[in-house]
């Protein structure tokens, strides 16, 4: 797979470095612009079909976030690249692909390039094809704790699981329960069973995905018909679920 990437970096001299390194040891991404500030860079991604944004964190008159924010719906991944590791969460949290910290590491570069090719090969794949998940039946069953005992659920029957501050709120088939437990308290119980992480807020039932959007991040719709935005930094889990 050939990727289509520009880099956006105000220091001339790490635009030539970054582009230097990629050119060398990372064949399978072309280059074909750059830009040194945000407004370009808004003009570049607008104007051109890009698989892959290079994006350095700090810029005159705004910074990668404001871009991205500016950006809105997209379909590039994106590979942080900053001086500074505590912008770390933050990109995360903007469903940044990779996070490299300068002087760049070629291993680490080359690591990010692989990550965004494989994640975009099985997108693409998945994409053109009719979804399947590795795993056919789920049998299980899990205890719900409510204020006068518990509920017994059959871990099939739950379709995705919601945060709510310290509560979780559980969608089966039509109907919701609300826990006093921590989505990562389901997380943690569920991790036998394909249940993915796809968002800080969403754990999803894999077997219940009937579609999968490509976008920012990506989206998958359920078979209830609900749609949630998959966070670039768990993309690459909920592929190795499908075939």
């Amino acid at each position: 797979m050939q990727l289509q990437a520009i880099i956006v970096e105000d220091e001339e001299i790490s635009r030539e470095i970054l582009k230097k390194y990629i050119g060398k040891y990372c064949p399978n991404v072309t280059v074909i612009n750059e830009a040194s500030n945000i407004d370009d860079a808004l003009q570049l991604i607008r104007n051109n079909d890009l698989d892959l944004v290079f994006l350095d964190v700090e810029m005159p008159f705004g910074n990668a976030f404001d871009l991205l924010e500016k950006v809105g719906d997209r379909s590039f991944e994106t590979i942080f690249v900053t001086a500074y590791d505590h912008y770390a969460i933050e990109a995360l949290n903007s469903h940044a692909s990779y996070y490299l910290l300068k002087p760049i590491s070629i291993d680490e570069l080359i690591k990010a390039v692989d990550h965004v090719i494989a994640v975009k090969t099985k997108e693409e794949r998945l994409s053109d094809s009719v979804i399947a998940t590795k795993i056919e039946t789920v049998n299980g069953k899990i205890t719900i704790p409510q204020q006068d005992g518990f509920e017994v659920l059959n871990v099939a029957d739950i379709i995705y699981c919601k945060a709510d501050d310290n509560y979780t709120e559980i969608y089966v088939n039509n109907s919701r329960i609300v826990v006093s437990k921590t989505l990562k308290y389901f997380e943690d119980i569920l991790q036998q069973y394909p249940f993915a992480r796809v968002h800080k807020s969403y754990l999803v039932n894999v077997n219940e995905v009937v579609k999968y959007k490509k976008g920012k991040g990506g989206s998958v719709v359920l078979s209830n018909g609900k749609e949630i935005m998959v966070s670039s930094t768990k993309k690459a889990n909920l592929l190795s679920y499908f075939k």
